[in-house]
Formats: C-alpha cells, sequence, structure tokens
C-alpha cells in the first residue's frame, strides 16, 4: 500500500500542465504583438533617418537655389544628399514640398524584410513622422 501511493506522487496531474500552458499562451499573446510593433519600429527607423536627412538636405537646396527639390535625385545630382545603394533598395523616396508644407515619404520595396508597400511619411508642417513603424500604426 505504501508503494501505491508513493508511485502516485510522482509527476505533473494534467490539470498542472494545463494550468502552466494557459499562463504561457496568455504571455505570448501579450508578447508577440509587443514584439512585431519593435520589429517594425526598428526597420522603420532607416527609413525615418533618410527622412530626416532629405528633409535637412532640401532646406539646404531651398537657401541655395532658392526653390524645392522636385525630387530625391534632384538633391542627390546638387551634390546636397548621398543615400547608400542599399537603402535604395529598401526604400523608395518622394518629396513633395513648398513653402514649409508637405510631406516626405518612404516606400518599402519588395528588397525590405518587413515585405513590399510599407509606407513612413513625414509631416513638414507638424515635424510628425506617421504609417509604418510608427505608435499609431500599432493600434
Amino acid at each position: 500500500m505504501n508503494r501505491l501511493s508513493r508511485d502516485r506522487q510522482q509527476g505533473f496531474t494534467m490539470i498542472e500542465i494545463m494550468v502552466v500552458v494557459v499562463i504561457v499562451a496568455i504571455l505570448a499573446a501579450i508578447a508577440v504583438p509587443i514584439y512585431i510593433d519593435y520589429v517594425e519600429s526598428a526597420r522603420a527607423s532607416e527609413a525615418k533617418s533618410v527622412i530626416g536627412n532629405i528633409y535637412n538636405a532640401s532646406k539646404m537646396y531651398y537657401q541655395t537655389y532658392g526653390q524645392w527639390p522636385a525630387d530625391v535625385e534632384e538633391l542627390e545630382r546638387s551634390g546636397q544628399l548621398r543615400i547608400d545603394q542599399s537603402t535604395k533598395r529598401q526604400w523608395i523616396f518622394a518629396i513633395q514640398i513648398s513653402d514649409n508644407s508637405g510631406t516626405i515619404t518612404a516606400t518599402s520595396t519588395a528588397e525590405m524584410d518587413g515585405g513590399e508597400g510599407n509606407v513612413v511619411q513625414f509631416d513638414v508642417e507638424t515635424g510628425q513622422y506617421s504609417g509604418y513603424g510608427t505608435p499609431e500604426s500599432a493600434q
């Protein structure tokens, strides 16, 4: 009789295992969306950095030539800006600025790990980013 009670006490019951599985599932349900937002933010940080460089180069271009650049290539031709080829393979940049208002947009290509068609936008007037990798896109 003593041997039977000793055998019963070894290991975990099915209820205990199920409770652990439920706890792990709840933690995963909380952690995975936070992780995905973090990864998107990290991927978008390169675009945000280049957008900042484009905006500063556009202001220098305006001071030099008295007009806003029509596109990023114009900034590069004038020597105001240089974007690495690796960045150009992952993002397409567009400028639409006039009289301190407008936007600078980065759209991801198929080369980017996060997929094609993700858009990061900078509003010149407010100085705010929107779109992919921003807190508002996570909601």
